[in-house]
């Protein structure tokens, strides 16, 4: 089935007081729409999914590697594909607002099992 969908009927998830995502889906593409505040730091994880990151606004300063060996600063109107498995970590400098797509969808985020963002 088509579905549309507007952003305004899409519950917010506060995850942390830092953060908070609204989430669209299907069956193998996720669309996460994020707001962060300053300072917020998603540690070095990984994932099986193929991720693109799109910042509205703000900037995400981006480290990718098993040791941190590449960093990448992201502003407005950047955007990166990250593939499956590559590590990674990303500090929030400023305000940020930014979507995210992956595929496949992020179970980890649906059952509750996204630690690494809430501690």
């Amino acid at each position: 089935m088509v579905k549309k969908i507007n952003w305004n009927d899409v519950p917010v998830e506060q995850v942390t007081p830092k953060m908070q995502r609204q989430l669209v889906y299907g069956d193998k593409v996720m669309v996460a729409k994020m707001k962060f505040k300053d300072g917020f730091l998603v540690p070095l994880h990984s994932h099986e999914n193929e991720q693109v990151t799109n910042v509205t606004s703000g900037t995400i300063r981006f480290w990718f590697g098993e040791n941190k060996e590449e960093t990448m600063d992201l502003h407005a109107g950047d955007i990166v594909v990250i593939p499956a498995f590559v590590p990674h970590e990303a500090l929030m400098i400023g305000d940020v607002e930014e979507t995210d797509t992956w595929t496949p969808i992020r179970e980890d985020w649906l059952d509750g099992t996204d630690d690494y963002l809430r501690k």
